[in-house]
């Protein structure tokens, strides 16, 4: 089978054409850069600065960024910006790529079953979808959240549970489109089973929106991990994310404004950067767009 899903009509994810279109967009190509960049100090930069995260300095409280070895300043306790952010870091970065993995693994099952099933099982996937759409996710995952013991895993996992309907709502509409082509119509003439076609040959001729879904439900579950940790709800000190680190900084806006701005802008700089890779991977994708 695996020559009639290579001549199938959808075109593979890892074509040429794909990456050529996917390299002409320039904001993409910065988004990758940014979170290359943000990654690799997040990982390294604890390692190479002169202080840990937890390191308390009394004497060195509210320092202004570029103040001797504390090159983005200290916190109320005198403890590094720098060490801190870059430990944040580490905790929310992990939370939105362990948040997006788990939405987009559940998210898929149900949607590639929904999509190829059809029928009463598709209904009944797809009408649990739309309810729990119709909650407000930010109550849903605050009231999760208040009623579980804060931890990463657990605000990964209530993140995921709040995230996978907009990729299953994808992939079923991407399925549906392909359960008649006629690449499926042969592997059912083969006697292919149904669990077959469904995850090797539909499910990687839907790989692109997959894709798509999965690198911006990185960017929300970033910003919902530092909506919840701002709340007071997620990540607890001592264990920093930029969530909690905005928590922690709001009582001094007016005397030590980089406690925020910082934070703050790490959170800018990830969302933004993982929208616009979505957004280039989106165009990358969009075989329309390609009159070759």
């Amino acid at each position: 089978m695996t020559a009639i899903a290579a001549n199938s009509p959808r075109e593979r994810w890892w074509n040429s054409r794909t990456a050529h279109r996917f390299m002409k967009h320039h904001l993409a190509l910065i988004g990758m850069v940014m979170i290359a960049l943000l990654t690799l100090a997040c990982v390294l930069g604890p390692h190479v600065l002169p202080y840990d995260s937890l390191y308390i300095d009394l004497r060195a409280r509210f320092a202004p960024p570029l103040t001797g070895q504390h090159y983005l300043g200290t916190d109320p306790l005198g403890r590094d910006l720098a060490a801190r952010l870059f430990m944040a870091g580490r905790i929310s970065l992990l939370v939105g790529f362990s948040a997006m993995l788990l939405s987009t693994l559940i998210g898929t099952l149900v949607g590639v079953v929904a999509g190829y099933r059809g029928g009463l099982v598709g209904t009944v996937l797809m009408r649990a979808v739309d309810g729990f759409l119709s909650f407000p996710s930010i109550f849903l995952v605050l009231a999760l959240a208040a009623a579980l013991k804060p931890s990463p895993i657990m605000i990964t996992v209530v993140i995921a549970a709040t995230s996978w309907m907009e990729v299953a709502r994808i992939v079923e509409a991407e399925v549906r489109s392909l359960r008649e082509r006629e690449f499926v119509l042969a592997g059912r003439m083969l006697g292919l089973s149904a669990t077959h076609i469904m995850f090797r040959e539909i499910l990687p001729n839907a790989i692109g929106p997959i894709i798509v879904a999965a690198t911006l439900t990185v960017a929300r579950a970033i910003l919902m991990e530092a909506y919840i940790s701002f709340l007071g709800y997620g990540i607890q000190p001592p264990l920093p994310s930029w969530g909690n680190m905005l928590n922690g900084a709001q009582q001094y806006l007016g005397t030590a404004p980089w406690l925020a701005i910082i934070p703050g802008a790490a959170i800018t700089i990830a969302v933004t950067s993982f929208n616009f890779i979505g957004d280039g991977l989106r165009d990358a994708f969009d075989v329309r767009g390609d009159h070759s």
